[in-house]
C-alpha cells in the first residue's frame, strides 16, 4: 500500500527547487500552511528530516533529502508520462540482453552500451561475452536478444545484419623478415609458424582459408587471448593472425608488435548483428537494432574519413 501521494511528493520537490516555502507555495498556487502540513506528513512517514528550516534563513536540504529528491523527481517524470498517451506510446521498456563475441567486445561493447542507454532510457540493459558456440546457444535459448559477432557458426535460424567488413591482420616481431612487406597474403604466411586462437570455429575458419589456396599451415601455438597472441608474436614465437586489430604497437610485456594486413579477398569477414528468428520479437530489441546499426554506420564513416 502506498502511504504518500504524488501530490505530497510534488510539494516536497517544489520546496527543494524553490528554496523556500513561500516561493514554492506561490509556484504551486497553494497556501503556505497547506504546504507546510504536507512536508510534515512526508517527513513523519519517512522518519527522516528532509529540510532544515530556520526562521529568517533559507531552507536547506538534509543529506538524506539529496538522494530522496533525485528519486522523487524521476518518479514525477514517469507519472507525467503515464498521463500523456502520446508519450506513453513512444516509451520502449523491458529488458534487453546484448551478447558480444569475446574478441569484438573490447572494441564495440562500451560504445554500443552508451548509445543504447541514451536511446532507450527505460530499458534495463544486460550484456554477456562469449565465444562463437556459446553465443549461438544462448541466442537459440532466448537468453540473448541481440549479438555482435562474426558470421561463423550461425545457420538459417538466425537473422543477420551486416555491420562492417574486416580483413585479418598478421602480428609479428619487429625483426621478422615479413615485417618489411607492406601487406601479406596467405601464400606469404604458409611456411611460417602460426599463432591461432584455440576456439574451434575460429581455428577451423583460419585453416580453411589457407587450404583454399593449397597451403598446409603450421600451427605453433593456440591461444585464447588476443594479447597473449600479440605477446608471443612480439617475442618471435611465430606469427599471429586475428580479425581484431587493437590500437598500439606494443604488447603487454613492452615488446614492439608489427601489424600487417592480409590482402586476400577471400579472407574478408563481416561483423554482424544477429538474433534468433524463431523467438518472439521484442520492441526493445527492434529499437536496439536500429541504434546499434546507427553506431556502426557512424563509426564506418569516421574510419573512411580518417583511415
Amino acid at each position: 500500500m502506498l502511504y504518500l501521494t504524488l501530490r505530497q511528493i510534488e510539494y516536497v520537490v517544489a520546496v527543494a527547487r524553490a528554496g523556500s516555502l513561500a516561493q514554492a507555495a506561490q509556484n504551486l498556487h497553494v497556501s503556505q500552511p497547506a504546504l507546510s502540513v504536507a512536508l510534515s506528513v512526508v517527513e513523519k512517514r519517512l522518519g527522516q528530516k528532509l529540510f532544515n528550516r530556520r526562521k529568517g534563513s533559507p531552507i536547506t536540504l538534509t543529506a538524506f533529502a539529496r538522494t530522496y529528491i533525485t528519486e522523487a523527481e524521476a518518479l514525477l517524470i514517469q507519472a507525467q508520462r503515464l498521463e500523456d498517451p502520446a508519450s506513453l506510446s513512444r516509451i520502449v521498456n523491458g529488458t534487453l540482453t546484448l551478447g558480444c563475441f569475446e574478441d569484438l567486445a573490447p572494441l564495440y561493447l562500451a560504445p554500443v552500451l552508451k548509445a543504447l542507454r541514451q536511446g532507450l532510457p527505460d530499458v534495463v540493459l544486460r550484456w554477456r561475452i562469449y565465444d562463437f558456440e556459446n553465443l549461438a546457444r544462448h541466442m537459440r535459448e532466448g537468453q540473448i536478444d541481440l549479438a555482435i559477432t562474426y558470421d561463423l557458426g550461425l545457420d538459417a535460424n538466425f537473422d543477420k545484419t551486416r555491420l562492417k567488413a574486416v580483413s585479418p591482420h598478421a602480428f609479428m616481431a619487429a625483426e621478422a623478415a615479413l615485417a618489411r612487406q607492406p601487406t601479406l597474403s596467405f601464400a606469404d604466411l604458409a611456411t611460417e609458424q602460426l599463432i591461432l586462437f584455440e576456439e574451434g570455429l575460429s581455428v577451423r575458419h583460419m585453416l580453411n582459408l589457407f587450404r583454399q589456396g593449397g597451403h598446409n599451415p603450421k600451427v605453433a601455438h593456440r591461444v585464447h587471448s588476443l594479447e597473449v597472441m600479440r605477446s608471443l608474436a612480439a617475442n618471435g614465437e611465430g606469427i599471429g593472425i586475428a580479425y581484431t586489430l587493437p590500437p598500439g604497437d606494443f604488447s603487454y610485456d613492452g615488446n614492439r608488435v608489427v601489424t600487417r594486413k592480409i590482402s586476400d579477398q577471400t579472407a574478408i569477414e563481416p561483423v554482424i548483428l544477429a538474433r534468433s528468428n524463431h523467438l518472439p520479437e521484442l520492441a526493445a530489441a527492434n529499437s536496439a537494432h536500429h541504434i546499434i546499426c546507427r553506431v556502426f554506420t557512424e563509426k564506418n564513416q569516421a574510419e573512411r574519413l580518417n583511415p
